[in-house]
């Protein structure tokens, strides 16, 4: 019987709500690519009842692998909500359905904006790792995402049934490459072919799969055997050691020696994992079908409800400074987050949206305060991938598509007139990689700009704009697969025929030295004329730390109204730096000194004033270009390792680490960017085909010197105005 008392539920709930919000959990399954996040919600969809074919993602038929570039490649690109329901049936919710509203996310590095917007927006997660490989590069960048939005986690290390496979391993690597507090919930019994069942630490139970099954359905619960009775012993006794920690009911019981029942231990689990300093693991194999019940459980019994997790904070829509809080309420005004949006063939623009607070019902009006305009909600969905389901309202903490909408995007809040909120959006990482775009003919012009433009708005990470020089289209992104994937659907979705240039890196540019510059803008034409002076002090700042400006006019010598204007010159300047027309990051701007004239003065003529003294500080503080360095990681067997790490060397790369894993070597590097276009097919050489390989974006550094002048003559400018 369940312990929960259902009677006794939350005052925020609606009476018209089927799922009251205790039983409702909203969670993204995220890792590294080919960790198997695709695989583990086809079985999550599977048993839950909502499907009832498993499709493979080697078929090209995952539920969530719906676009056909998806289905093509193998991978997922653009992540892709789903709900299922769960019935435990034990624990303290035994017997109660949960609704569970799923996101499975990329993980590919190009597409880490998907897994961005979808984390910003999730209660709970699911981290999956391999239990061959471990902690993989993507797998990192996950884990931090997770940490900026504070989610609590579980983790699923899968693919126990493969050759290599370490459930222990896997476990310490996160704890040693994460940071995570991870402890097993369940041992497996077996691993690679001969993986059976699982050992189940809280109930102190065994769980043998039926061997003539093979949906893993029938399981047999029987007690732990024999062989694994010590080591099951000794990490219940470490898990419980951990838990109480987080609980000083079980932290007094355990001192005291006394019995600590399943119920108790977790709810400690609960609460543990709740405050973000504890980690469950749980052993599997998603496509040989073992151990995703036990995730679907977990996620019922340990991950947060919409009422578990803390309030969403904003800001008045009149003072950036004054902080507002929303928290799940059926019964108050609606506010929630716009955290993604997709052009539909069918029905338009799908705007896919969090509710905080607040009831939504079809029909509604919502304002959106960044435009100030009203949005009518003619259509309210619930997503299945690619399907939909028309519903009447939706509840706070449900995650729907909004059909009317038009005047949004990605980040935008959207309320009830009078919820005087601005919700905080998502954050974005900037492109670093673009290329022209030109329409084969005429006919193709108009198709290319309404299609860029609305991909434009699917994506923060894809960035539209034109050489102001050559006229061209630019268009800007995380990698060559992104913008690969851009120029695919350009074709098939909006029926575009174009060529594309040689992809162009976004390089920027910083400065050395401190340097001072003076800037004056004097016209005399007979009548009223212009004049602007500013006069300001040139900076370096550590990298990373983007743009400072201080205003340190004294006596008036530049009026108030003209320093705005003076900024916004300067500003305007470091768009185009002095080495190769990139953008300048990494400086701090002092506006020091300048003069006015009483008549011919005006706000353009000090933002020329403006242009002038950073570009003429900017010559004398020792410019340098900066090319973004990606963090790459290769797997290869041992006999290639030689010929591999001499490649990145050639490449201008440096490794930061090898590590050996039986007869497969692990090799970490950095390498230029501009180093790395058509790495996929050399390494592939190099290798016969058995190297693998994954990179992400770490940092910017300099240019060497002797190759500046190389990439200035060969680079187009065009990447400094996207």
């Amino acid at each position: 019987m369940a312990t929960v008392d259902t009677t006794k539920l939350s005052a925020a709930n609606s009476p018209q709500r089927k799922c009251p919000l205790e039983f409702q959990r909203n969670i993204g399954i995220a890792a590294h690519i080919d960790a198997g996040k695709t695989t583990t919600t086809e079985r999550i969809l599977f048993y839950s009842g909502r499907i009832h074919k498993i499709g493979e993602v080697h078929d090209g038929a995952a539920t969530t692998d719906w676009m056909e570039q998806e289905r093509e490649r193998g991978i997922t690109i653009t992540s892709a909500a789903v709900a299922a329901e769960w019935i435990t049936k034990d624990g303290p919710f035994e017997g109660i359905p949960h609704r569970i509203n799923i996101i499975d996310t990329p993980g590919h590095v190009d597409f880490t904006a998907e897994v961005e917007r979808s984390l910003k927006v999730l209660d709970g997660a699911v981290a999956v790792f391999c239990a061959v490989a471990g902690v993989q590069p993507q797998s990192e960048t996950v884990w931090r995402q997770m940490d900026k939005y504070n989610v609590p986690r579980i983790a699923f290390i899968n693919k126990m049934d493969r050759t290599g496979a370490n459930f222990l391993n896997a476990v310490n690597d996160i704890r040693e490459k994460l940071g995570g507090n991870a402890h097993p919930l369940y041992l497996p019994i077996g691993a690679e072919e001969n993986l059976r069942g699982l050992i189940d630490l809280v109930a102190m139970k065994a769980m043998i799969y039926d061997a003539d099954d093979a949906t893993g359905a029938t399981i047999d619960v029987t007690d732990v055997p024999a062989e694994y009775a010590e080591q099951a012993k000794e990490y219940r006794e470490k898990l419980i050691e951990e838990v109480s920690a987080h609980d000083d009911v079980l932290m007094e019981k355990y001192l005291e020696g006394n019995e600590i029942t399943e119920d108790e231990l977790r709810t400690g689990i609960r609460k543990a994992t709740l405050s973000l300093d504890f980690v469950g693991v749980i052993p599997g194999s998603a496509f040989k079908n073992k151990g995703i019940q036990r995730v679907l459980n977990a996620v019922v019994d340990y991950l947060p409800s919409p009422l578990d997790i803390p309030p969403q904070k904003g800001h008045s829509t009149d003072d950036d400074e004054t902080i507002v809080e929303v928290a799940p309420d059926d019964s108050k005004k609606v506010a929630g987050l716009v955290f993604k949006l997709w052009s539909d063939p069918y029905v338009g623009k799908l705007v896919f949206f969090r509710i905080y607070q607040g009831t939504l019902e079809k029909g509604s009006t919502l304002i959106n305060p960044r435009t100030g305009k009203t949005e009518r909600v003619s259509r309210l969905m619930l997503m299945h991938a690619d399907s939909r389901e028309d519903i009447d309202r939706a509840f706070s903490g449900d995650i729907v598509a909004l059909i009317g909408a038009k005047d949004v995007r990605t980040g935008d809040t959207l309320a009830t007139k009078g919820e005087d909120i601005i919700l905080e959006p998502p954050t974005f990482p900037e492109p670093v990689i673009s290329m022209s775009v030109e329409p084969n003919s005429k006919a193709d012009q108009e198709k290319l700009s309404l299609g860029l433009q609305r991909l434009a708005e699917e994506d923060p990470t894809f960035v539209v704009s034109t050489d102001e020089e050559t006229g061209q289209t630019i268009i800007a992104g995380m990698g060559e697969l992104h913008l690969e994937i851009i120029r695919d659907r350009l074709f098939r979705e909006f029926k575009v025929e174009a060529t594309a240039g040689k992809p162009q890196i976004a390089y920027r540019e910083t400065i050395k030295n401190p340097a001072d510059g003076v800037g004056k803008f004097v016209r005399q034409s007979g009548g009223r004329g212009q004049y602007g002076h500013a006069e300001i002090k040139l900076e370096p700042l550590e990298a990373g730390k983007g743009y400072e400006f201080d205003n340190e006019i004294v006596g008036g010598v530049i009026p108030k109204e003209y320093i705005k204007p003076t900024e916004e010159g300067i500003k305007e300047a470091a768009r185009n730096g002095t080495v190769a027309g990139y953008p300048v990051v990494d400086f701090k701007v002092r506006l020091v000194f300048g003069s006015f004239h009483e008549v011919d003065s005006s706000e353009m003529a000090f933002k020329m004033a403006g242009i002038f003294a950073f570009r003429d500080a900017m010559a004398k503080a020792k410019p340098q270009l900066l090319e973004p360095v990606m963090k790459v990681e290769v797997e290869t067997p041992d006999e290639y390792q030689g010929d591999i790490v001499g490649d990145i060397n050639r490449r201008r790369g440096v490794i930061q680490g090898i590590n050996t894993r039986g007869h497969l070597v692990r090799i970490h590097a950095t390498v230029p960017l501009e180093q790395m276009f058509g790495y996929s097919t050399d390494v592939r050489s190099l290798s016969k085909g058995r190297a693998s390989y994954s990179m992400e974006p770490s940092h910017f550094e300099p240019v060497p010197p002797n190759l500046v002048e190389g990439i200035v003559k060969t680079q187009s400018r065009a990447p400094a105005r996207t």
